[in-house]
């Protein structure tokens, strides 16, 4: 089972809750070298919703796991600094604006938040 808001395993085995990894087992493995351990279990097995349901198909067919997005505990930090008043935006060097909310999914493709190119607005420069 899942937290709501944060969709991070709940903790307890009396809420059927996932596994704990703590501070000292993460530097344990991080000190072994399981890189790819250590961010499949703290990206794709802990709060990247559409990454769980990718790696659980990837596993039944045989196939590798896909990269992992964006983990909901950040969309719901950056959900947190919007409603302060504080928007966070990240920009290729080609200079475009990277939509860190969207999903990876082509259906799910409507923007996060309002951006220039969605209100057909010239990008804002304050020469």
């Amino acid at each position: 089972t899942w937290a709501l808001v944060t969709q991070q395993p709940l903790g307890g085995k009396a809420q059927q809750g996932g596994q704990r990894l703590g501070e000292m087992e993460v530097w344990a493995l991080e000190a072994y070298g399981a890189a790819y351990t250590l961010q499949e279990l703290l990206t794709v097995k802990s709060d990247d919703m559409q990454g769980r349901n990718e790696a659980l198909n990837a596993i039944v067919k045989g196939k590798p796991i896909p990269r992992p997005g964006t983990p909901e505990s950040f969309k719901v930090l950056m959900r947190e600094l919007q409603s302060l008043g504080l928007d966070i935006a990240v920009y290729t060097d080609e200079g475009k604006e990277v939509d860190l909310m969207q999903d990876v999914n082509p259906r799910r493709s409507t923007p996060s938040r309002p951006t220039y190119e969605s209100l057909g607005v010239a990008d804002y420069d304050e020469d």
